[in-house]
């Protein structure tokens, strides 16, 4: 296994999700090191009161970026490979979220395509052969660097790589165990969410 197999990847369970999960609303990609906030994800960002958006995908977005030619470089990509000089936009390759249908959208028109070795960078490029492009996400929900643990600040997020063992386990959680007692505060009697989700008693007839 190689950093460079990473696009096969991916597309692998795009497949999966097309061929096993096509009811699928919502499909989530993210690294194995990633602290992954489902809970704010789905209530704050998916909304699932709402119909499932289609042909959706969010994450760290990233615009009028462009590939590195140097061989110095992780992320090397010869012109031969992809000639053009800036990328579509895509979303950072740690975690993104993309609707159900998407999924199979991607996977088929990736076969069309010369496949390139940055797997976030190719997903862009195959939205673009779609005619689709990414959504932008809260500024801050997804980050691309680890940030120092605060429970406060991660309980607001949805996604921050780099964590792995412990400490992921830790602060997984932690995270939920404190929505849980936030959840269980807010329906305490005399609290305005409490009141809200007590029904008004019913009028007695005249």
């Amino acid at each position: 296994d190689t950093y460079n197999n990473l696009t096969l990847k991916t597309l692998m369970g795009m497949e999966w999700v097309s061929r096993h999960c096509p009811g699928a609303a919502y499909v989530v990609k993210a690294d194995r090191d990633v602290f992954l906030n489902l809970a704010y994800l789905v209530g704050r960002l998916l909304q699932p009161q709402l119909p499932p958006k289609r042909d959706f995908m969010t994450g760290y977005v990233y615009r009028d970026t462009g590939p590195l030619r140097s061989k110095a470089y992780k992320w090397y990509v010869p012109r031969q490979v992809y000639p053009n000089d800036t990328y579509p936009p895509y979303c950072g390759g740690p975690a993104y979220v993309l609707s159900g249908d998407l999924a199979a959208k991607v996977y088929a028109v990736a076969q069309t395509l010369p496949l390139l070795n940055m797997e976030d960078s190719f997903v862009g490029i195959c939205l673009h052969a779609l005619g689709l492009s990414v959504t932008s996400s809260p500024w801050g929900v997804f980050n691309m660097h680890r940030l120092p643990y605060d429970k406060c600040k991660f309980s607001r997020l949805v996604m921050v790589p780099g964590l792995r063992g412990r400490t992921l386990r830790f602060v997984i959680s932690d995270v939920h165990y404190c929505a849980r007692l936030r959840a269980k505060s807010a329906l305490e009697p005399g609290t305005p969410a409490a009141q809200k989700a007590v029904p008004p008693p019913t009028p007695s007839p005249p």
